[in-house]
């Protein structure tokens, strides 16, 4: 789901839930609708990604969102990530 349409659904009330997950160096996002989770991703289809937790928190306040769950079991800070 890209940011437009997450926009949309904040919007609307329809996100029940967003988490921020930290997995190896990088940081994600899921947005919990009351049908599904999913995963925030760019226009292109690509699953959208931050290095930082800081980052991460600002898109999600920045897209009207006050609350969000903080998962970091497999966050890695230091681990340096592979460029593809």
């Amino acid at each position: 789901m890209d940011e437009k349409t997450t926009r949309a659904l904040v919007e609307a009330g329809a996100v029940k839930k967003v988490l921020i997950i930290g997995d190896g160096a990088t940081v994600h996002v899921n947005v919990v609708t009351c049908n599904d989770t999913h995963i925030v991703t760019t226009t292109k289809g690509a699953i959208k990604t931050w290095a930082t937790l800081d980052s991460s928190a600002r898109w999600v306040k920045g897209i009207g969102i006050g609350k969000a769950q903080l998962e970091i079991s497999k966050w890695l800070p230091g681990h340096k990530g592979l460029s593809l």
